[in-house]
């Protein structure tokens, strides 16, 4: 078991679900992209996401879309967002710190670099884009210490979610629904239907499951305690942000947390 796995479970035994916030660096500003991570980590967020920013997000909604591209435009460096969110993790080391981004910028960083940088700090990373046929680019980050984290998504074959399982370590992230982020559903058949699908998830692996994409209220977090590990929350926050600045993303970061 990683460091990333053994941290969840072990919050688990006086939580009944973790939080796992999503930030973008550079939006609206860099500046300001790590006051919202400082302010999610000193409430004690478990797992903190960044999103380092890239023009053609092709797993996100609108809100996150528009605002990668507002973030592309203070043309932040990835070497640089390692550095600052490294530091945050060295910082704030009750809570983990991942890397999310895609594929495209992490080839041209390269993977060795990205291991290098990331070890010791940033906890793990999710690439949307890289299919886990080609799990072996990741292997340097494995070597380092540093947790690659797989998605499933529903309807994915059982062969497929067996695949993913057998390289899965630290975390799972299981997308609630077929799409892109922000979209939610809260109907009753919704819900049982990832019930099941989360527990065919279950049956091939122990490694902790995070679940995200249309997560946006406490109540929402509420409904998947005992089903999920760990509660993903990304466009919600975003969208307090852009309604009224800090004060509101930091109001709804409390509301989030609430439920757990």
């Amino acid at each position: 078991m990683t460091a990333l796995a053994q941290f969840i479970k072990q919050e688990l035994t006086a939580k009944p679900i973790l939080m796992m916030t999503h930030v973008i660096y550079g939006y609206p500003s860099i500046d300001e992209s790590l006051q919202m991570m400082k302010t999610l980590l000193e409430k004690g967020v478990s797992i903190l996401e960044v999103q380092f920013p890239f023009s053609d997000p092709v797993a996100d909604g609108p809100v996150i879309t528009n605002a990668c591209h507002t973030a592309l435009e203070c043309k932040p460096e990835l070497a640089q967002c390692l550095a600052d969110v490294g530091a945050l993790a060295k910082d704030y080391p009750q809570s983990k710190v991942l890397l999310m981004s895609y594929l495209n910028p992490m080839v041209q960083y390269g993977f060795e670099k990205l291991a290098q940088d990331m070890s010791g700090s940033i906890a793990g990373i999710i690439i949307p884009d890289l299919p886990i046929d080609h799990h072996k680019m990741a292997q340097p980050l494995v070597a380092a210490g540093v947790d690659p984290i797989w998605l499933i998504i529903p309807g994915m074959a059982q062969s497929r979610i067996k695949l993913v399982a057998e390289h899965a370590q630290g975390l799972l992230y299981c997308v609630s629904r077929k799409g892109v982020t922000g979209q939610g559903d809260d109907s009753k058949s919704a819900q049982d239907a990832l019930s099941s699908y989360l527990g065919e998830i279950k049956a091939h692996t122990d490694v902790p499951l995070a679940l995200g994409f249309g997560i946006s209220s406490a109540q929402d977090v509420s409904d998947i305690i005992g089903i999920a590990d760990v509660a993903v929350v990304g466009s919600a926050l975003l969208r307090a942000f852009q309604d009224g600045g800090l004060a509101q993303f930091s109001a709804k970061a409390d509301e989030l947390l609430s439920a757990g």
